[in-house]
Parts: C-alpha cells; sequence; structure tokens
C-alpha cells in the first residue's frame, strides 16, 4: 500500500501539473489565439452572442479579473465536472467527450491487449527456440517497431482499405458507414462498427507488437539463465512447466515498462485515428485545432492526460501486486 500511495502522490503532481498547462496554454502563445478563436467564433454560424460571450469568459478573453482569479475557476469548474463550452459544436465540452472516448478506449484497450498477449507469446516462443527458423520474426518486429503509426496506417490504407488502389477489402474512413447505417443498437450499425475498426486496430497492434515482441524475448532469454530454470531442467521437468517458470518471472519487467508503451500507444492512436477518420478524440483534438477551438482542446488535453496517467496507475498496481520485492522495499 505505501508504494502505491507514493506513486499515487506522482500522479497527482503529473495531473496537476498537466492541467494547469492546459489552462495557461491558449494565455501565453505568441499574439492573440483567444482573440482568434472569438472572431472564428462570432463568424460562423455554430456559436451565437451567449455561445461567444461564454469562450471570452473561459479562455480570459475580454474579462477584468486577474490570472490567479481565472486559474481558481477554471479549477473549481473541472472539478465540477465543467469543460466550458466547444464555439465549433456549440455543446458542452464534457458531453462532446463522452461521445467521443468510447470510440478511442475500446479500440486502443482491445489493440493494446491483442499487441501485449500476442507479443509475449511469440517473444517467448522465439526466446526458448533461440537459433532456429523461429527467430527470423525479430526482423520483421525491429521493422515495424521502428515504422511511424501514420506512416504504416497510409500502407495498410493503400494495401487493403477501400481507398486504396490494390486489395480494398475494408473500409477505411470514418468509424461506420455513415450514409447506409443508422447509430444504435442494431445489427446492421454493429457490423459496420467492426468492419471499420479492422483497420485502425491492425494499424496498432502491428506497430505495438514488435516491441513487446522484443522485451519479453530479452527478458525470458535472460531469466532462462536463472538457478531455478536450470534446476527445474535438471529434474525433468515438463517444457511447459519450465517455459511457465521463466515466463512469469520475465513479466515483471516488462508489466514494468508496459506503463511506458501506454503512452506511446496512446500517441500512436490519435495519429492513426486522424488517418483513418476515425470518430475517436484524437481525431477531434485534430479537428479542434484547426478550428482554433481552445476550450474543446483543453478539455480533451485533460481528459487524455487522466486517462494515461489512470493506466499507469493500473499497470503500478498489477506491478506491485505481482512482485513481492516491491511491497517489500516500500
Amino acid at each position: 500500500m505505501p508504494a502505491i500511495l507514493r506513486r499515487l502522490g506522482v500522479y497527482l503532481l503529473a495531473a496537476w501539473v498537466a492541467i494547469t498547462v492546459s489552462f495557461l496554454l491558449p494565455r501565453v502563445v505568441p499574439g492573440n489565439p483567444v482573440a482568434g478563436a472569438v472572431a472564428r467564433a462570432s463568424q460562423s454560424g455554430n456559436c451565437n452572442e451567449q455561445c461567444v460571450l461564454a469562450v471570452e469568459e473561459q479562455l480570459g478573453y475580454n474579462v477584468h479579473t486577474s490570472l490567479w482569479d481565472q486559474y481558481v475557476g477554471y479549477l473549481g469548474n473541472l472539478a465540477h465536472g465543467d469543460l466550458g463550452h466547444s464555439w465549433s459544436e456549440n455543446a458542452p465540452v464534457g458531453s462532446l467527450i463522452l461521445s467521443f472516448l468510447p470510440w478511442t478506449l475500446v479500440l486502443l484497450g482491445l489493440a493494446t491487449t491483442l499487441s501485449f498477449l500476442g507479443g509475449s507469446a511469440i517473444g517467448t516462443l522465439v526466446a526458448w527456440r533461440r537459433g532456429s527458423w523461429v527467430e527470423l520474426l525479430l526482423p520483421a518486429a525491429t521493422f515495424f517497431q521502428s515504422l511511424p503509426y501514420f506512416f504504416l496506417g497510409l500502407v495498410i490504407v493503400l494495401i487493403f482499405g477501400q481507398t486504396g488502389t490494390v486489395l480494398r477489402w475494408f473500409p477505411s474512413l470514418f468509424g461506420y458507414d455513415i450514409f447506409a447505417v443508422t447509430p444504435g443498437p442494431n445489427l446492421p450499425y454493429i457490423q459496420s462498427v467492426i468492419g471499420h475498426a479492422i483497420l485502425p486496430a491492425a494499424t496498432v497492434i502491428l506497430a505495438s507488437l514488435g516491441g513487446f515482441i522484443l522485451a519479453i524475448r530479452n527478458q525470458v532469454i535472460t531469466t532462462m539463465d536463472e538457478d531455478f530454470v536450470l534446476v527445474a531442467q535438471a529434474k525433468g521437468l515438463r517444457t511447459r512447466t519450465v517455459v511457465w517458470y521463466a515466463v512469469r518471472n520475465a513479466l515483471l519487467p516488462v508489466v514494468a515498462n508496459f506503463t511506458i508503451a501506454i503512452s506511446l500507444v496512446v500517441g500512436g492512436q490519435i495519429l492513426v485515428e486522424i488517418v483513418f477518420n476515425y470518430p475517436g478524440i484524437g481525431f477531434h483534438l485534430f479537428d479542434a485545432l484547426g478550428k482554433l477551438d481552445y476550450t474543446l482542446v483543453q478539455g480533451i488535453f485533460v481528459v487524455i492526460t487522466l486517462v494515461v496517467l489512470a493506466a499507469n496507475l493500473l499497470a503500478d498496481v498489477v506491478y506491485v501486486a505481482l512482485d513481492p520485492r516491491a511491497r517489500q522495499a516500500a
């Protein structure tokens, strides 16, 4: 428990820093981006006069309060779940994010889980069969690990996407067929959502799979030289049992590195959503930046930060639960 509380304190500090940076960004960047956003909001047909006044108050434009008072008010609104009002959508930011976030969480959670499990299994096999043809998978893993997410997504679209030029097997734009199906709990919509998620999920899995393969392979090779594995082999235990002994201990450092992998995958997920116009939180972050909708950008930035920190905390809890040494050190 002390180890978890110490990590929780670090994550709370990181969350406070991220929230503070989110508050300061539209107020300290060169020029007057707040005035530009307000001007664009007033010129668009999506934001009426009350909406423009709300944007001015949220971003500290044309108001007679100090920066500290604005900051205290911003923290108070966050504590009550009020992330502001989006002028480009003329809707509360909180409700917009609640509609974006499930797309990202489901795709990211499924792709990351499959990548971790698949990478662990393949990495274990490569480590156990050193010197065999299985090691030919290592160059492929290194290759995919080095590819940027957006580049791999573009290649997959060109080869497998219906907007591509080769096979055209899968849909490659949007989260579902916006022209043919009606959103809701119906079979055509569910089938369309699954079909449109195949290529984005495949991109995230292929781009992150190599890192997990290499990590677990290196750890298993190191663990296989430990005395307890050699003793298990000398006793004539079944290969499956010996492999499980090695993998169980090799997974501990991999789980610790999983926290770093989560941040990298989240960053890649944003680029993947932009490539596929997938209606997740990353695509709408890009869209809000293009529209200078700083209130929506602030809200999305805060939510992404909190989600990543929560995932890292969960990984730390799992690590402490698996490794008695972490509890003893605490």
